[in-house]
């Protein structure tokens, strides 16, 4: 059963409440007042529901195909009808550039769009969606002419792009990859293979540009020596370009999504920015995926909620253990009425709200981190992009991950059928953890690069933000629940961020040991402040939906909130018992 409609009034709020009028003070964004962008994001919303969501099936049982004679990959019946009408509504290049055929919207629609697609049809979404990435690359580190060759058809939709990392002998360390580029005159011939290319290959768009890291000859080891290059399927003249799939991975989830094995052999290549400096440009396009990424936790958490919700109001077991509750016409209560049912799906729901929250909390710093007139404003939000970015894309898959089989689980056997949809949304969700960096990654990322960053700079600006709002609003009595609670969790992650540091100078494999652990501390701590906010927020409003959102936020603070105490005590811990184990004992 399909159950889904669209988050539009919890944008709304969200971006009424957490910035969004800032973004449109920037000269670039006047015209996108908060009517017009909720405008922008329903119409995005209807196309979804009638469109996506209908065909989000047909690609998970049909899957993709791929003719090892030919090398071509055939997708879904119905993925190609569904490109074309997703390519004239312009959607997929709203929040690009409008110089080369974009609508030039702030980030946030692009964020609101990627959720909503994401819930209807999580394969499709990934293959417009690689092109946003490359764009961005493109457009910080490309040359004139590749921005005049590449980036309007890319915007468009006429054409779709990948990035091209991984080798079978390299994943989270690209410093071992092999793949060469030779040069010869205005371009490069490149050589190599590599794996796990999400929409590699396939029948949607006319040409796909890949984004390519190669070594030049001569070139340093690790990742210094790494270049980037465009790679077309098919060359600027209409020759077929060198580079073909090998093969398809065979896969738990996103069946629609074919995962490619790229073989190149002499293929024409064009180099972007300056050589061995391609981790420049791979990093904005990884950056952007990964905000992306973390959406698609809480976008499929949002629709298993749903059903789960639709299921459980209709099903009807036992009897409530409150008489008041119980309906006396008729044998039994519907299950939403008993404690434990509750207790899974306000778990999804107060998560799920936290990280939208979230997510387009930071689309609206990106805009101001990149545009904003003030110099310290814009290095504030900058800074905020940077540290909140691995939070965004890790703590959101892991708890999406939980959310989606909590809501599996309310709904009982129904659940892990086919008719309900959760089971799909479920393996669909898995990879989210694994891809564009390993959560466990991001985490050192986090604790390795982000926290020391400018002597902790990136962490000042976050920690002085929540004390500057606990501050002005210690007294505030509509959000005196809170506050003492979001002071201490906040001095907790203070804390720990203390220890992990310290301790780190000295063994980094004592910091290593807890970096998961503290991500997920420093991600619960940050839901905690939006909520707060948007419980200020919200009281200050009428209505039955404002009425909720607190609630919602009591119910985070009281059953989700906790969770800091045990993973703070997990974390100083430390390492010890973890790692006294030798190896054989495994």
């Amino acid at each position: 059963m399909l159950v889904y409609k669209a988050p539009i009034r919890d944008i709304r709020f969200i971006l009424e409440t957490l910035g969004y009028d800032d973004v449109t003070e920037i000269a670039a964004f006047e015209d996108f007042d908060l009517d017009t962008m909720m405008a922008l994001v329903e119409q995005a919303g209807k196309f979804c529901t009638n469109e996506m969501l209908p065909a989000n099936r047909i690609g998970d049982v049909e899957g993709v195909q791929f003719d090892p004679e030919t090398k071509d990959v055939s997708t879904p019946t119905e993925f190609k009808a569904l490109y074309n009408k997703f390519v004239e509504s312009q959607m997929g290049g709203m929040s690009l550039t409008a110089e080369y055929g974009g609508g030039g919207a702030p980030h946030a629609a692009a964020i609101a769009l990627s959720e909503m697609s994401t819930a209807t049809n999580k394969s499709f979404t990934m293959c417009p969606g690689l092109g946003h990435g490359l764009v961005e690359a493109l457009t910080h580190y490309g040359s004139d002419e590749q921005k005049e060759n590449f980036l309007e058809k890319l915007i468009t939709g006429v054409w779709t792009g990948t990035m091209c990392l991984t080798e079978p002998q390299c994943g989270t360390d690209l410093g071992l990859l092999t793949t060469k580029a030779v040069p010869e005159g205005d371009h490069y011939k490149l050589t190599g293979t590599k794996i796990w290319i999400t929409w590699g290959e396939h029948d949607l768009a006319e040409n796909i540009i890949h984004l390519v890291l190669a070594r030049l000859p001569g070139a340093p080891e690790g990742i210094r020596g790494i270049s980037a290059f465009i790679v077309p399927k098919i060359n600027l003249d209409g020759s077929r370009n060198g580079i073909y799939c090998g093969g398809l991975e065979h896969k738990m989830g996103i069946h629609g999504s074919p995962t490619c094995v790229m073989n190149m052999e002499d293929a024409t290549g064009y180099l972007v920015g300056e050589a061995h400096k391609g981790m420049r440009a791979m990093f904005v396009m990884m950056n952007f995926a990964r905000l992306t990424v973390g959406v698609e936790g809480y976008a499929l958490s949002e629709i298993s909620y749903q059903t789960a919700v639709e299921y459980c109001k209709e099903r009807r077991q036992g009897r409530s253990l409150n008489s008041e509750r119980q309906e006396p016409d008729v044998k039994a209560d519907c299950i939403l009425k008993h404690p434990d049912v509750r207790r899974q799906l306000l778990n999804v729901r107060s998560t799920t709200e936290g990280m939208r929250a979230l997510s387009l909390w930071v689309a609206n710093l990106i805009d101001i981190g990149l545009q904003h007139e003030d110099t310290q404003i814009r290095q504030d939000a900058d800074d905020l992009v940077g540290l909140l970015t691995p939070i965004v894309k890790s703590y959101c898959t892991e708890r999406g991950f939980q959310n989606i089989s909590d809501c599996m689980q309310a709904i009982g056997g129904s659940g892990y059928t086919v008719e309900w949809n959760i089971e799909q949304y479920l393996r669909d969700e898995r990879i989210a953890m694994i891809y564009e960096g390993t959560n466990h990654i991001q985490a050192l990322d986090l604790i390795g690069r982000k926290l020391p960053k400018d002597g902790g700079r990136l962490y000042k600006v976050f920690s002085k933000k929540v004390y500057r709002f606990i501050k002005e609003n210690r007294e505030t009595e509509s959000v005196v629940e809170f506050i003492p609670k979001l002071e201490s969790a906040l001095n907790r992650l203070n804390e720990a961020t203390m220890t992990l540091g310290m301790k780190g100078m000295s063994d980094p494999e004592e910091a290593a040991s807890q970096a998961s652990n503290y991500l997920n501390l420093f991600g619960i701590t940050t839901l905690a402040y939006l909520w707060a906010r948007m419980a200020l927020a919200a009281s200050e409003k009428s209505g039955k939906f404002y009425a909720t959102k607190i609630k919602t936020a009591r119910y985070f603070y009281s059953h989700i909130l906790p969770e800091t105490d045990s993973i703070y005590a997990i974390i100083n811990a430390g390492k010890d018992n973890m790692m006294a184990f030798d190896e054989d004992e495994f």
